[in-house]
Protein backbone atom coordinates (compact mmCIF):
# COMPACT_ATOMS: atom_id res chain seq x y z
CA UNK A 1 0.00 0.00 0.00
CA UNK A 2 0.97 3.64 -0.61
CA UNK A 3 2.31 5.60 1.73
CA UNK A 4 0.41 9.19 2.02
CA UNK A 5 3.76 11.64 2.96
CA UNK A 6 3.46 13.19 6.21
CA UNK A 7 5.07 16.69 6.42
CA UNK A 8 5.51 19.34 8.43
CA UNK A 9 4.86 22.02 5.65
CA UNK A 10 4.81 20.49 2.19
CA UNK A 11 7.87 18.78 1.05
CA UNK A 12 9.74 19.35 4.11
CA UNK A 13 10.06 16.36 6.66
CA UNK A 14 7.11 16.64 9.79
CA UNK A 15 8.44 17.62 13.46
CA UNK A 16 7.76 16.53 15.98
CA UNK A 17 3.88 16.63 16.77
CA UNK A 18 4.71 19.23 19.81
CA UNK A 19 6.20 21.19 17.17
CA UNK A 20 4.59 25.39 18.02
CA UNK A 21 4.36 26.33 14.37
CA UNK A 22 3.11 28.88 13.17
CA UNK A 23 3.65 29.94 9.32
CA UNK A 24 2.21 32.23 6.98
CA UNK A 25 2.94 32.28 2.94
CA UNK A 26 1.36 32.98 -0.25
CA UNK A 27 -0.21 29.50 -2.22
CA UNK A 28 2.08 30.85 -5.37
CA UNK A 29 5.64 30.18 -3.12
CA UNK A 30 4.67 26.71 -2.73
CA UNK A 31 3.32 25.91 -5.71
CA UNK A 32 4.94 27.40 -8.55
CA UNK A 33 8.24 25.14 -8.09
CA UNK A 34 5.87 22.30 -7.67
CA UNK A 35 3.94 23.37 -11.25
CA UNK A 36 0.97 24.65 -9.18
CA UNK A 37 -0.19 21.10 -8.47
CA UNK A 38 0.55 19.67 -4.53
CA UNK A 39 0.17 15.94 -4.08
CA UNK A 40 -1.94 14.36 -1.39
CA UNK A 41 -0.42 14.23 2.01
CA UNK A 42 -1.22 15.27 5.63
CA UNK A 43 0.41 17.05 8.41
CA UNK A 44 0.06 15.28 11.95
CA UNK A 45 -0.07 18.25 14.24
CA UNK A 46 -0.75 21.26 12.07
CA UNK A 47 -4.01 23.00 11.12
CA UNK A 48 -3.97 24.66 7.74
CA UNK A 49 -6.12 27.56 6.58
CA UNK A 50 -6.33 28.63 3.17
CA UNK A 51 -8.17 31.99 1.65
CA UNK A 52 -8.47 31.85 -1.94
CA UNK A 53 -9.15 35.31 -3.40
CA UNK A 54 -8.90 34.42 -7.15
CA UNK A 55 -8.23 31.84 -10.05
CA UNK A 56 -9.41 28.32 -10.02
CA UNK A 57 -8.73 24.58 -9.35
CA UNK A 58 -9.74 21.67 -7.10
CA UNK A 59 -8.98 20.20 -3.35
CA UNK A 60 -8.63 16.84 -2.62
CA UNK A 61 -10.10 15.94 1.23
CA UNK A 62 -9.19 12.26 2.16
CA UNK A 63 -11.81 10.97 -0.87
CA UNK A 64 -13.66 13.76 -2.07
CA UNK A 65 -12.52 16.39 -5.08
CA UNK A 66 -13.89 19.19 -4.34
CA UNK A 67 -13.97 22.18 -6.90
CA UNK A 68 -12.58 25.73 -5.86
CA UNK A 69 -14.81 28.52 -6.73
CA UNK A 70 -13.24 32.09 -5.38
CA UNK A 71 -13.66 33.81 -2.83
CA UNK A 72 -13.69 30.79 -0.39
CA UNK A 73 -11.57 29.28 2.45
CA UNK A 74 -10.59 25.70 2.54
CA UNK A 75 -9.80 24.59 6.11
CA UNK A 76 -7.92 21.53 6.51
CA UNK A 77 -7.64 19.90 10.56
CA UNK A 78 -4.29 17.81 11.51
CA UNK A 79 -4.20 14.21 9.96
CA UNK A 80 -6.61 14.84 7.22
CA UNK A 81 -4.98 14.30 3.71
CA UNK A 82 -5.51 16.52 1.27
CA UNK A 83 -3.95 17.75 -2.13
CA UNK A 84 -4.54 20.78 -4.55
CA UNK A 85 -3.99 21.70 -8.05
CA UNK A 86 -4.51 25.30 -8.74
CA UNK A 87 -4.54 27.55 -11.83
CA UNK A 88 -1.46 29.44 -12.68
CA UNK A 89 -3.58 33.01 -11.73
CA UNK A 90 -4.17 31.61 -8.49
CA UNK A 91 -4.40 34.06 -5.58
CA UNK A 92 -4.05 33.15 -2.12
CA UNK A 93 -2.42 32.34 1.18
CA UNK A 94 -2.16 29.60 3.10
CA UNK A 95 -1.24 29.63 7.00
CA UNK A 96 -0.06 26.43 9.12
CA UNK A 97 -0.57 26.38 12.73
CA UNK A 98 -0.13 24.07 15.61
CA UNK A 99 -3.80 22.32 15.98
CA UNK A 100 -3.41 21.14 19.49
CA UNK A 101 -2.25 24.98 20.47
CA UNK A 102 -5.33 26.27 18.54
CA UNK A 103 -7.50 24.02 20.39
CA UNK A 104 -6.48 24.81 23.75
CA UNK A 105 -6.98 28.33 23.32
CA UNK A 106 -9.87 28.03 21.71
CA UNK A 107 -11.32 26.10 24.89
CA UNK A 108 -10.09 28.61 27.05
CA UNK A 109 -11.82 31.79 25.60
CA UNK A 110 -14.75 29.91 23.06
CA UNK A 111 -14.98 26.50 23.36
CA UNK A 112 -17.52 26.49 20.39
CA UNK A 113 -14.80 27.19 18.12
CA UNK A 114 -13.73 23.59 19.00
CA UNK A 115 -15.67 22.06 16.47
CA UNK A 116 -14.94 24.56 13.75
CA UNK A 117 -11.12 23.50 14.18
CA UNK A 118 -11.67 20.06 13.70
CA UNK A 119 -13.74 19.38 10.78
CA UNK A 120 -11.99 20.05 7.09
CA UNK A 121 -14.30 22.37 5.12
CA UNK A 122 -14.77 24.33 2.10
CA UNK A 123 -16.44 27.42 3.06
CA UNK A 124 -17.66 30.25 0.57
CA UNK A 125 -16.69 34.11 1.26
CA UNK A 126 -18.73 37.18 0.35
CA UNK A 127 -16.34 39.34 -1.45
CA UNK A 128 -17.20 42.09 0.53
CA UNK A 129 -16.58 40.25 3.77
CA UNK A 130 -13.37 39.01 2.32
CA UNK A 131 -11.71 42.37 1.59
CA UNK A 132 -13.18 44.20 4.60
CA UNK A 133 -12.77 41.74 7.76
CA UNK A 134 -10.44 38.52 6.57
CA UNK A 135 -7.85 40.75 4.67
CA UNK A 136 -7.18 42.75 7.09
CA UNK A 137 -7.18 39.60 10.00
CA UNK A 138 -4.59 38.02 7.34
CA UNK A 139 -2.51 41.12 7.15
CA UNK A 140 -1.74 41.37 10.56
CA UNK A 141 -0.93 37.51 10.64
CA UNK A 142 1.37 38.58 7.98
CA UNK A 143 2.87 41.05 9.81
CA UNK A 144 3.53 38.98 12.88
CA UNK A 145 4.92 36.14 10.87
CA UNK A 146 7.36 38.61 8.84
CA UNK A 147 8.31 40.29 12.00
CA UNK A 148 10.04 39.00 15.43
CA UNK A 149 8.79 41.83 17.74
CA UNK A 150 8.46 40.17 21.19
CA UNK A 151 5.50 37.75 21.49
CA UNK A 152 5.36 37.65 17.71
CA UNK A 153 3.79 33.84 17.75
CA UNK A 154 1.23 34.30 20.37
CA UNK A 155 -0.18 37.46 18.56
CA UNK A 156 0.02 35.35 15.61
CA UNK A 157 -1.76 32.54 17.58
CA UNK A 158 -4.49 34.83 18.73
CA UNK A 159 -5.27 36.85 15.40
CA UNK A 160 -5.94 32.82 14.43
CA UNK A 161 -8.74 32.29 17.11
CA UNK A 162 -9.95 35.47 15.86
CA UNK A 163 -10.24 34.70 12.38
CA UNK A 164 -11.53 31.55 13.41
CA UNK A 165 -14.62 33.27 15.08
CA UNK A 166 -14.89 34.64 11.58
CA UNK A 167 -15.01 31.20 9.91
CA UNK A 168 -17.46 29.71 12.12
CA UNK A 169 -19.91 33.03 11.50
CA UNK A 170 -19.45 32.13 7.87
CA UNK A 171 -19.96 28.44 8.40
CA UNK A 172 -23.35 29.20 10.67
CA UNK A 173 -24.36 31.73 7.67
CA UNK A 174 -23.75 29.04 4.72
CA UNK A 175 -25.57 26.23 6.74
CA UNK A 176 -28.56 28.80 7.29
CA UNK A 177 -28.36 29.82 3.79
CA UNK A 178 -28.10 25.82 2.97
CA UNK A 179 -31.76 25.65 4.97
CA UNK A 180 -32.90 29.01 3.03
CA UNK A 181 -32.29 26.63 -0.29
CA UNK A 182 -34.23 23.57 1.16
CA UNK A 183 -37.53 25.32 2.19
CA UNK A 184 -37.33 27.21 -1.24
CA UNK A 185 -36.61 24.20 -3.06
CA UNK A 186 -39.36 22.39 -1.18
CA UNK A 187 -42.24 25.63 -2.18
CA UNK A 188 -40.56 25.00 -5.27
CA UNK A 189 -41.56 21.42 -5.77
CA UNK A 190 -45.40 22.03 -4.30
CA UNK A 191 -46.01 24.33 -6.80
CA UNK A 192 -44.51 22.23 -9.49
CA UNK A 193 -46.56 19.62 -8.21
CA UNK A 194 -49.64 21.72 -8.44
CA UNK A 195 -48.97 22.90 -11.69
CA UNK A 196 -48.90 19.90 -12.90
CA UNK A 197 -52.09 18.71 -11.94
CA UNK A 198 -53.42 21.35 -13.29
CA UNK A 199 -51.72 21.16 -16.94
CA UNK A 200 -51.02 18.36 -17.33
CA UNK A 201 -53.83 17.32 -19.90
CA UNK A 202 -52.27 19.76 -22.06
CA UNK A 203 -48.98 18.25 -22.42
CA UNK A 204 -47.19 21.62 -21.89
CA UNK A 205 -43.04 21.03 -22.41
CA UNK A 206 -40.90 21.58 -19.90
CA UNK A 207 -40.42 25.45 -20.24
CA UNK A 208 -43.85 26.00 -19.26
CA UNK A 209 -43.64 24.49 -16.05
CA UNK A 210 -39.95 25.90 -15.67
CA UNK A 211 -41.39 29.66 -16.56
CA UNK A 212 -43.84 29.32 -14.12
CA UNK A 213 -41.30 28.72 -11.74
CA UNK A 214 -39.00 31.66 -12.19
CA UNK A 215 -36.41 29.35 -13.34
CA UNK A 216 -34.56 27.63 -16.44
CA UNK A 217 -35.43 23.85 -17.31
CA UNK A 218 -31.81 23.28 -16.46
CA UNK A 219 -32.46 24.67 -13.18
CA UNK A 220 -35.39 23.05 -12.36
CA UNK A 221 -33.70 19.25 -13.99
CA UNK A 222 -31.70 19.91 -10.90
CA UNK A 223 -33.97 20.50 -8.71
CA UNK A 224 -36.32 17.26 -9.53
CA UNK A 225 -33.10 15.69 -9.45
CA UNK A 226 -31.61 16.95 -5.96
CA UNK A 227 -35.15 16.31 -4.33
CA UNK A 228 -37.33 13.97 -6.13
CA UNK A 229 -34.55 11.55 -7.41
CA UNK A 230 -36.09 11.68 -10.92
CA UNK A 231 -36.65 14.68 -13.98
CA UNK A 232 -39.60 16.94 -14.71
CA UNK A 233 -40.98 14.72 -17.09
CA UNK A 234 -40.73 11.80 -15.31
CA UNK A 235 -42.87 13.87 -12.38
CA UNK A 236 -45.06 14.91 -16.07
CA UNK A 237 -45.92 11.29 -17.07
CA UNK A 238 -46.09 9.93 -13.55
CA UNK A 239 -49.36 12.63 -12.84
CA UNK A 240 -50.47 11.99 -16.47
CA UNK A 241 -50.68 8.32 -15.66
CA UNK A 242 -52.37 8.69 -12.52
CA UNK A 243 -54.65 10.67 -14.27
CA UNK A 244 -55.29 8.00 -16.93
CA UNK A 245 -55.59 5.12 -14.71
CA UNK A 246 -58.64 7.01 -12.63
CA UNK A 247 -60.49 7.53 -15.96
CA UNK A 248 -59.68 3.66 -16.82
CA UNK A 249 -61.48 2.74 -13.99
CA UNK A 250 -63.90 5.12 -12.48
CA UNK A 251 -64.87 7.36 -15.97
CA UNK A 252 -66.94 5.15 -17.62
CA UNK A 253 -65.75 6.47 -21.14
CA UNK A 254 -64.12 4.23 -23.73
CA UNK A 255 -60.53 4.52 -23.96
CA UNK A 256 -60.86 6.48 -27.38
CA UNK A 257 -62.58 9.53 -25.14
CA UNK A 258 -60.05 8.84 -22.41
CA UNK A 259 -57.59 9.43 -24.75
CA UNK A 260 -59.16 12.50 -26.15
CA UNK A 261 -59.91 14.29 -22.30
CA UNK A 262 -56.09 13.30 -21.57
CA UNK A 263 -54.75 15.40 -24.65
CA UNK A 264 -53.91 12.98 -27.14
CA UNK A 265 -55.89 13.12 -30.51
CA UNK A 266 -55.10 9.56 -31.45
CA UNK A 267 -55.93 6.92 -29.26
CA UNK A 268 -53.71 3.96 -30.28
CA UNK A 269 -50.52 6.60 -29.85
CA UNK A 270 -52.15 6.97 -25.92
CA UNK A 271 -52.54 3.18 -25.86
CA UNK A 272 -48.64 2.38 -26.80
CA UNK A 273 -47.60 5.35 -24.32
CA UNK A 274 -49.74 3.82 -21.52
CA UNK A 275 -48.32 -0.10 -21.73
CA UNK A 276 -44.69 1.94 -22.09
CA UNK A 277 -44.91 3.71 -18.67
CA UNK A 278 -46.77 0.95 -16.84
CA UNK A 279 -46.13 -2.64 -18.88
CA UNK A 280 -49.86 -3.17 -19.64
CA UNK A 281 -52.74 -1.60 -22.00
CA UNK A 282 -54.92 0.75 -21.29
CA UNK A 283 -57.86 -2.35 -21.98
CA UNK A 284 -55.81 -4.97 -19.77
CA UNK A 285 -55.29 -2.49 -16.78
CA UNK A 286 -59.36 -1.51 -16.97
CA UNK A 287 -60.27 -5.14 -16.68
CA UNK A 288 -57.23 -6.29 -14.02
CA UNK A 289 -58.43 -2.76 -11.87
CA UNK A 290 -62.59 -3.82 -12.15
CA UNK A 291 -61.43 -7.43 -11.47
CA UNK A 292 -60.21 -6.07 -8.37
CA UNK A 293 -62.92 -3.68 -7.52
CA UNK A 294 -65.56 -5.64 -8.48
CA UNK A 295 -66.92 -3.49 -10.67
CA UNK A 296 -68.19 -6.22 -13.51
Amino acid sequence: MRKIPNYDLYGESARPPWYDAFNFEWIAERSRPNDWRIAAHRHDALLQILYIRSGSGHVLIESERLVIEPPCIVLIPAQTVHGFVFSPDVDGLVITAAQRALESISKAVSPGLVPVLQRPALIPVRPILGERTLMPLFGLLEQEFRGSARGHIAAGMSLMIALFVQVARLTDAASAAGTAVNDRRATQIKRLRELVAAHVREHQPIEFYAGKLGVTAAQLGRICRDELGQSPMSLVNDQLIREAQRDLVYSGQTIKQIAHALGFEDSAYFSRYFRKQTGVTPTEFQAAAHRDLSLN
